[in-house]
């Protein structure tokens, strides 16, 4: 399906791995001008080159820019002022007990998971709305809607995401403006994959025995029973970002397995 996305420029934040990665990667396979965007300069010299190895001829470029901060939004926003399509994709995970968490956790991840996304549209937003036509993506997941036990400050900030996309697509009615909520489930990233490694040493299991208990005890609902691939989340991501969608508006849409269990 041709996604009407040539010639729209596109901004993944955190895009040098995982799901932001492959947004980027089928973003730029679709015809789109994609910039990729992460903490360090290697990191993202890095992906643009195996983009650009993955999608011949695809325009890529990259900036370094650590947007868990005002500094680093403004350097983002500086290096590239101007996008049809933004794709909040950054943010940070750690599982850990409640008691443990302390004040300056709760603000950094607040920081991180929510404000990066929130100053970046307010700095793009505008011109999306002077052109009539735009798209905004909050990656959100399903643990903002089923807030985790083992890791409650990301689950705040996920069900932040969501009041904050809908929010903000009520103050693009009756434009060609969206913005839209995409919520993965468990996915098989890097970070995760790291985690479980280290879930697998410390139980003395295989990586697939800590998955399968992973599903049994941590998230039983699920029907899939498995990681998501981050492809899969990719793919709904690229359909709300394309002309396509110009009908799903406020929406929070799930990629996540089955998890939540609700018709709607």
């Amino acid at each position: 399906m041709d996604l009407q996305l040539a010639g729209k420029r596109a901004l993944i934040t955190g895009s040098t791995s995982g799901i932001g990665f492959a947004t980027a990667r089928l973003l730029a396979a679709e015809g789109a001008e994609v910039v990729v965007n992460g903490r360090g300069r290697a990191g993202v010299a890095a992906a643009v080159e195996r983009l650009q190895a993955a999608v011949p001829g695809a325009k890529v470029s990259g900036v370094a820019a650590d947007i868990s901060s005002v500094t680093g939004c403004e350097t983002l926003v500086a290096a590239c002022p101007d996008v049809d399509i933004l794709v909040n994709n950054m943010g940070i995970f750690d599982p850990k007990p409640f008691e443990q968490i302390a004040d300056e956790e709760w603000f950094n991840f607040f920081e991180t998971n929510v404000m990066s996304g929130v100053r970046l549209t307010r700095s793009y937003l505008p011109a999306m709305k002077a052109r009539n036509w735009g798209r905004v993506v909050f990656i959100s997941s399903e643990s903002g809607v089923c807030p985790p036990a083992e890791m409650v400050h990301y689950g705040m900030t996920k069900a932040a995401q969501l009041s904050v996309a809908r929010g903000l697509a009520e103050t693009c009615t009756g434009s060609g403006v969206t913005v839209n909520s995409v919520l993965p489930g468990p996915t098989r990233t890097e970070g995760v994959a790291t985690f479980f490694g280290r879930l697998a040493e410390e139980q003395g299991v295989t990586v697939e025995e800590a998955e399968r208990a992973f599903f049994a005890n941590a998230r039983p609902t699920s029907i899939i029973k498995r990681l998501i691939d981050p492809a899969e989340v990719a793919a709904m991501v690229a359909y709300v970002c394309s002309p396509l969608s110009s009908a799903t508006q406020g929406a929070a849409l799930r990629v996540e397995g089955g998890v939540v269990r609700s018709m709607v």
